[in-house]
C-alpha cells in the first residue's frame, strides 16, 4: 500500500516507535483497533534504536546536520483542511533529545593487510560492495508502509532474522577456494602454536560493520521485570532471543572484581572471608522476607539504606556489594526502598541463569521491534519516514478528531498517541528536564579477562564522591551479536550532573588504555597493558522525561504522550506506562492478551480441522504429531543463546538463598 492511499479514519494513530508506543500499537491491534503507527526517522525504535557500525555513523552525520523545519511554507496547506470549528495544534519537526555528541576514534587509520594470511573462520568479513548498501537503523528502512501480514514478510522481519540469514550466506560462501590457498609452512608437532594478535584498526570496523549492533539506550531485563513477563504473556517473544548475563562486577578502589549474590558465588568467592560470607548470607536471606520482621528495619524507615546497613554490622566491602551492585541504589535511597530493590534482586535469580538479568540478541532495539511485527500481524498498517504536522482540534469537546500528515492528508481518529519528544515547548507546563549521560565504547579486551571470552558482564563504578553519580556499566561479547569477534561494546550510563564526556570520560580513563591522540597505539605492547584498549567511543546526553506525568502538558484530553527511556536499568516504567494508557483508550480490555500460536489458528475452508472450537488432534497422522511435538520443544542446550520460546518454561531452580546453616 503506497502512503498516499491511506485509510481516512482510524481508531488510534501512533507517532513514534519506541518501546512503550510499539507495546500500546500491539496492545490496540490485538484486541481489534484499527492502528495507523508512524515515525519520521527511518528506522524502527527511536531512541531505543540499535545501529550497526556503519549505521550509526550515518545517525551522527543526520544529527549534526539536522535543521528546524520551516514551520510556516506549510501552513497553508493546514489551513485550507480545517473547518469551521476546528482549530491545530502544531507538533515539532525536529528530536532535540539528543545533545552534547562527541565521537573520538582511537583505532589506527592504516589500511588493512592482507586478508588471505589469516586463518580463515566460519563467518567471512562483510564484502565493501555490501558495506556501501549498509542501512542506516533497523531492517526496515527500505520500505515506507506495510499493512496486516504483509508486514510480516516485509518490514515486520526483524534484525535478529536477518541477521541470521547473513551469516548463514556468510558460512555458505568460502573466500577462497581449494587452489588459491597459500601452502603453508610445515611445521613439527613438537612445536607450540604461534599466536599472532591481529590488530584492529578503522578499516577493519567499517569492514565488520554489519556485526555492530549498537544500543541509543542501554538497559538489561530483569527475568522477573515487566518486560519479560509482558513477553511471555503476549507470546511476543517468539520473535526474539536472549542470553544470560554472566556476571556482575564492580570496581572497588580502582580494582574490578566479581560480586557474589547467588548462594554458589558466594561461597566460591575468594574475595570474602569465612564470616563475610556467614555474613552476607544471613542478611539475604532477612531481605528474600524482610516484611515479615518489621521491628528488624522500622527504626530505619525515614533514613538512608547506608545507614540501615552498617547498623547490621556488615564491613564495608559488604555494604558496598550490597549498596551498588545488588540492590543498586544510591547513598540517599531510603532503607524500605532498599530493601525491595534487594528482594527483588534475589527473587529474579536463578529464573533462567546465575544472574538476574537476560539481554537481547542483537541488541535492545530488537524488543520494540517485535511488539511492531505483532501489530502488523493483527492489520496495524506502519510508515516510516512519515510523521504528522499537527492535530486537528474539535474546539468544542477539545479533543483531537484528526491529524494532518506530512504529505497533507487528514486522518481521522478516536485516540492520539504521541512521543515525548514530538511534543513542543510551549505545550508543556515545564521544560526543566533531567539528562542521562551515554557512553559507548569499542575496546579490544574485557575489563576482567577470564577463561572465557564470551563474558556479558554489568559492573557498577561507586561515585568518587558524595554528589556524583553511580556510573553503570554493561560489556558486551561478540556472542550478544552486537559486535565483532575480538572486540567488546561497552555501555556507560549515568544520570547527568554535565556534559556526558565531563561525567563519563574520566571513569573511562580509569578502567581502559585511552591513547593521547586519536590513531596512536596504546601505550604499551599487548601484554604489557593492563587495561582494555579504546578502538572508538561516543559520548551524548539523552533527555529523560520520565518524570512528567499527563498533567505536566497543555493538550486535549484524547492525546496520550509516551515519555522516553529512563535511567533505570529495566524497563518497568516504560511497560508500565504502556499499559496506563491503554487501560486509558480501551478501559473494558485485556492488556496484550496471547497471540495464538501459527499451528493453532484455524482458517474457515480447512476440512474438518475448521469444524469445532479447537484443533482436532485426531485427524493428524502419528508422525504429525510427533513432528508438532518436536517444533514445540525448546532447545535446552547451554552453549547456544536462550530462544526466547525456552524462557516461557520457567528453570526449576531455587530462588532463595541458603539458610545460615
Amino acid at each position: 500500500m503506497a502512503a498516499e492511499d491511506l485509510p481516512s479514519q482510524f481508531d488510534v494513530v501512533i507517532l513514534g516507535t519506541g518501546l512503550t508506543e510499539s507495546v500500546i500499537a500491539a496492545a490496540c491491534s490485538r484486541v481489534g483497533q484499527s492502528v495507523l503507527h508512524l515515525d519520521r526517522r527511518n528506522y524502527y525504535a527511536g531512541n531505543w534504536a540499535s545501529f550497526t557500525f556503519n549505521g550509526l555513523l550515518s545517525w551522527i552525520e543526520e544529527y549534526k546536520n539536522q535543521q528546524e523545519v520551516q514551520i510556516a511554507e506549510s501552513e497553508q496547506v493546514w489551513r485550507s483542511l480545517i473547518d469551521e470549528g476546528e482549530d491545530v495544534m502544531p507538533l515539532t519537526s525536529v528530536d532535540s533529545t539528543i545533545s552534547n555528541l562527541e565521537v573520538f576514534s582511537y583505532a589506527s587509520e592504516e589500511e588493512e593487510k592482507d586478508e588471505t594470511k589469516t586463518p580463515l573462520t566460519s563467518c567471512q568479513p562483510v564484502n565493501a560492495e555490501t558495506e556501501s548498501e549498509e542501512t542506516k537503523g533497523g531492517s526496515t528502512e527500505g520500505q515506507d508502509t506495510c499493512t496486516g501480514d504483509d508486514a510480516t514478510e516485509s518490514n515486520g522481519k526483524t534484525q535478529n532474522e536477518e541477521h541470521q540469514e547473513q551469516h548463514t550466506s556468510e558460512i555458505a560462501e568460502p573466500s577462497q577456494s581449494q587452489d588459491e590457498k597459500e601452502p603453508q609452512p610445515i611445521s613439527s608437532p613438537a612445536d607450540p602454536p604461534v599466536e599472532v594478535e591481529k590488530k584492529i584498526t578503522y578499516q577493519k570496523l567499517l569492514k565488520e560493520g554489519r556485526r555492530f549492533n549498537i544500543d541509543l539506550v542501554s538497559k538489561l531485563m530483569y527475568s522477573r521485570g515487566a518486560l519479560v513477563d509482558l513477553l511471555i504473556k503476549s507470546n511476543v517473544s517468539r520473535y526474539a532471543e536472549f542470553k544470560n548475563i554472566s556476571r556482575i562486577l564492580t570496581c572497588r578502589n580502582g580494582k574490578v572484581e566479581q560480586v557474589p549474590c547467588s548462594r554458589a558465588d558466594v561461597f566460591a568467592s575468594k574475595q570474602l572471608t569465612v564470616v563475610e560470607k556467614r555474613m552476607l548470607m544471613k542478611f539475604l536471606t532477612f531481605c528474600l522476607d524482610f516484611e515479615q520482621h518489621p521491628e528488624e528495619y522500622q527504626d530505619y524507615s525515614e533514613k538512608p539504606f547506608s545507614e540501615f546497613l552498617k547498623s547490621k554490622k556488615l564491613t564495608e566491602n559488604l555494604q558496598d556489594f550490597i549498596l551498588h551492585s545488588i540492590a543498586m541504589v544510591t547513598q540517599q535511597t531510603l532503607t524500605e526502598e532498599g530493601l525491595k530493590a534487594t528482594q527483588h534482586f534475589l527473587r529474579c535469580l536463578g529464573r533462567y541463569g546465575n544472574t538476574p538479568f537476560l539481554f537481547p540478541l542483537y541488541g535492545l532495539g530488537e524488543i520494540p521491534q517485535c511488539f511492531c511485527r505483532m501489530c502488523a500481524v493483527f492489520g496495524g498498517i506502519y510508515c516510516l519516514r512519515h510523521s504528522v504536522q499537527c492535530l486537528v482540534v474539535d474546539k468544542g469537546s477539545n479533543k483531537v478528531k484528526a491529524v494532518i500528515d506530512t504529505r497533507g492528508q487528514k486522518i481521522g481518529c478516536s485516540h492520539f498517541v504521541v512521543e515525548d519528544s514530538y511534543i513542543r515547548d510551549e505545550q508543556r507546563q515545564s521544560t526543566a528536564y533531567r539528562q542521562i549521560s551515554r557512553a559507548v565504547l569499542i575496546t579490544d579486551r574485557s575489563v576482567l579477562p577470564s577463561e572465557s571470552d564470551q563474558q556479558i558482564s554489568l559492573v557498577t563504578i561507586p561515585p568518587v564522591g558524595s554528589s556524583a553519580p553511580a556510573v553503570r556499566m554493561v560489556e558486551l561479547c561478540s556472542s550478544s551479536m552486537t559486535c565483532m569477534p575480538g572486540t567488546y561494546l561497552v555501555h556507560l550510563t549515568c544520570s547527568s550532573s554535565g556534559t556526558a564526556q565531563e561525567d563519563l570520560a574520566p571513569v573511562v580513563s580509569q578502567l581502559f588504555d585511552v591513547p593521547a591522540i586519536p590513531g596512536e597505539e596504546p601505550s604499551g605492547g599487548s601484554e604489557e597493558r593492563s587495561k582494555p584498549a579504546v578502538l572508538w567511543v561516543m559520548y551524548f546526553n539523552m533527555r529523560d522525561t520520565s518524570a512528567q506525568d499527563s498533567s505536566g502538558y497543555s493538550l486535549p484530553s484524547n492525546v496520550h504522550v509516551c515519555t522516553g527511556p529512563d535511567s533505570g536499568l529495566g524497563s518497568n516504567y516504560s511497560i508500565k506506562l504502556a499499559e496506563s494508557v491503554f487501560h486509558h483508550l480501551l478501559p473494558d480490555e485485556d492488556f496484550c492478551p496471547p497471540a495464538p500460536n501459527p499451528e493453532d489458528i484455524i482458517y474457515d475452508g480447512d476440512g474438518p480441522q475448521a469444524e469445532g472450537s479447537g484443533f482436532d488432534e485426531s485427524n493428524n497422522t502419528e508422525e504429525d504429531k510427533s513432528q508438532a511435538e518436536e517444533e514445540k520443544s525448546p532447545s535446552t542446550e547451554s552453549s547456544e543463546p536462550a530462544e526466547m520460546d525456552s524462557v516461557t518454561q520457567e528453570t526449576p531452580l531455587d530462588t532463595s538463598p541458603p539458610s545460615e546453616e
